[in-house]
């Protein structure tokens, strides 16, 4: 077989195919794949490759190469010195690299952040979950899960039966870029203000330095709130009971927005603004620190022209390539496409546009209501088992329901439609009895990782912060409660019920307690952290999470835990946790934990019962003590609001 190797291997240089990973996003695992998916699918076009074909990304400087026999390639993006045994190759010029020639992709000195390169036949690596591409902070896809290393040596695919290779024209790349949006789902008066949403999407934001495969963090003015805080969702007006977002969706975490990636999180507690529209993703992968970012409303139906227009433009591409000429809207979220008032076990509902390939289903209260939770688990259940063709991801929140779909073959209307249909035929939720386990997990309370985090957070991002040095004492004054053991009792002493998974990824569960005298109160990082450890415990609104990976993070940490997520090769389901699982822990000490982290990871099971789950569960525990329960939630929401005042002091 045919090989590439890697003399040297650049800066975060990953092996990406186009599509990614599909039908993923309900337990955290993000599509990854190309983030300039369109220089990507016209360099793959250019050496003959079907779209499913995998190639190199790579940043900051390329990476040397060379192949054991005469192959075509061709670069692209932000590659514009590559060379091939020092001769120069033009970017989007199909060349061949003879066997034993080097070609140095160079460095990527901007305009752009990404290069790309598209090798004759592909990469042949192991699919993963459906896809050849690297998630880094997963551990999975491309070579071994990781960027490319000197020496790698990567197979390649064979040649016959190719494609033509095809002319192409690679699209202009700037320092200054307009990004075509459709505002909402959320928006004034319910988050912001309505001067609040102009600001924000007439502003010049500036492309921040911490900005990755996961998310493009823009820097420029504070958002302009409509509300003081996100109730139980957290402290901050940015707060949301978790809800899906999709990719491209510019969410506000904190004053910060960040533009989700292509490796970004399915699920979290912020606010989405606006949603980049699927024509225009492909710029997030050559957004550059210090480059200027001007958001362009448009609408629904400029959006669906302007996809249309690129798949007719990359099915020939003899075609002169599509002008893009941004026509402006209103900043006016696109009107409701359906909604209920709420009769009978029916709630009140909304089902908005997220963008151009996305509905989002909001229902019921802005307050934790597992009720509604069970009933937007029964739509997600209902439109899994009548699934229009086209529909490609349905994920679950707290009270919502984030359907994405394949533009070309189903349009938003119609499934809006069906979505109200099912609506009004779902049984009563609170007569639904849901199989469950409960689950019994170790914790190492004050894991010193946990402290790390925390210790980094307040050197590199944010020294001031009120969570700062110590996020257990944060929750103890948020609470009101007399020392910082009883934050770990209370932790120790509830049962968790998972009302999401892949809150920051990979099967991550997002939980709640189902005794309200243990629902803790407290908030989410602003900004985030840009480290977490891998199965870090935190607690954010009322809401506990379990992170899945190493990676960012934004809820207030309290211990750790063992793995709930596990790639094996006997093809065992990967994410170990289900919706609606019952969750206890058991304090164990830090090395306790590291055994038992060990015992996880080389196959042991979790400690597992059969249980079930109903509405009349949370009944019966609401009526045992209900003075107990208004008490505590007037004394946290007393002590919850003389944090934030203190925060105004």
């Amino acid at each position: 077989m045919a090989r590439l190797t890697v003399v040297r291997p650049g800066m975060q240089t990953t092996i990406q195919d186009l599509a990614g990973r599909q039908g993923l996003w309900d337990v955290g695992v993000p599509p990854s794949g190309a983030v300039d998916e369109l220089t990507f699918a016209l360099l793959t076009a250019a050496v003959g490759n079907p779209d499913n074909a995998a190639g190199l990304e790579c940043v900051v400087t390329g990476p040397t190469l060379t192949a054991d026999e005469d192959r075509l390639v061709c670069v692209g993006g932000a590659a514009t010195q590559a060379t091939i045994d020092g001769r120069r190759l033009r970017a989007g010029k199909v060349a061949k690299l003879p066997a034993g020639a080097t070609l140095d992709v160079g460095p990527l000195d901007g305009p752009g952040m990404r290069g790309y390169v598209a090798i004759e036949g592909g990469l042949d690596v192991p699919r993963v979950l459906g896809s050849r591409s690297t998630f880094t902070l997963g551990g999975f896809g491309g070579q071994e899960g990781r960027a490319l290393q000197d020496g790698d040596e990567i197979p390649l695919a064979r040649k016959e039966n190719l494609l033509t290779p095809a002319p192409i024209t690679l699209p202009v790349l700037t320092g200054n870029w307009t990004l075509r949006v459709i505002p909402g789902p959320h928006g004034a008066p319910d988050h912001l203000t309505d001067e609040g949403v102009e600001e924000f999407l007439t502003t010049s934001w500036l492309v921040d330095h911490r900005s990755d495969r996961t998310g493009v963090r823009l820097v420029g003015p504070t958002p302009g709130w409509a509300r003081d805080d996100g109730g139980e969702a957290g402290l901050h007006p940015s707060n949301l009971h978790d809800s899906a977002y999709p990719v491209g969706g510019i969410m506000l975490s904190g004053d910060t927005p960040v533009i989700v990636g292509k490796d970004g999180p399915s699920l979290g507690g912020f606010v989405v603004p606006a949603v980049v529209i699927q024509a225009d993703r492909w710029m997030l992968g050559q957004l550059r620190p210090g480059d200027a970012v001007q958001l362009q409303p448009v609408s629904p139906d400029d959006a669906a022209e302007a996809m249309r227009v690129r798949r007719t433009w990359l099915a020939d591409l003899r075609q002169d390539p599509p002008r893009v000429t941004p026509v402006g809207c209103g900043s006016e979220r696109p009107e409701v496409l359906h909604q209920e008032g709420g009769a009978g076990s029916v709630p009140a509902y909304t089902i908005r546009r997220s963008g151009d390939r996305h509905l989002l289903v909001e229902a019921g209260p802005t307050e934790l209501d597992l009720t509604v939770r069970v009933w937007v688990h029964l739509l997600a259940e209902a439109l899994r088992a009548d699934r229009p063709d086209g529909v490609v991801e349905i994920v679950e929140g707290v009270r919502s329901v984030l359907v994405a779909i394949d533009s070309a073959r189903i349009g938003l209307d119609e499934l809006a439609k069906q979505l109200a249909r099912l609506a009004g035929e779902l049984a009563d939720p609170a007569a639904v009895i849901l199989p469950a386990r409960e689950v019994i997990l170790p914790i190492a309370f004050d894991h010193p990782l946990a402290h790390e985090a925390m210790r980094r957070y307040q050197t590199s991002v944010r020294p001031d912060a009120p969570w700062c040095p110590d996020n257990v004492e944060f929750i103890r004054r948020v609470n009101d409660l007399d020392d910082r053991a009883e934050v770990f009792d209370i932790v120790a002493a509830a049962t968790y019920l998972v009302v999401g998974l892949g809150d920051v990824y990979l099967g991550a569960p997002v939980a709640v307690p189902l005794d309200p005298r243990h629902r803790l109160v407290t908030t989410k990082y602003n900004p985030a952290r840009t480290w977490t450890p891998q199965n870090a415990v935190g607690i954010g609104g009322i809401y506990l999470c379990i992170y899945g990976m190493e990676g960012p993070g934004g809820y207030q940490l309290v211990g750790r835990t063992v793995p709930v997520w596990r790639i094996s090769d006997n093809d065992e389901q990967p994410w170990l946790l289900r919706q609606f699982d019952r969750i206890r822990f058991t304090p164990v000490s830090p090395q306790e934990l590291a055994d038992q982290r060990e015992q996880i990871k080389a196959g042991a099971d979790l400690d597992v019962r059969p249980a079930t789950f109903s509405i009349a569960d949370v009944r019966r525990i609401e009526q045992e003590a209900p003075m107990d329960i208004v008490t505590l939630r007037a004394k946290r929401r007393a002590a919850f609001d003389a944090e934030r005042a203190r925060w105004g002091a």
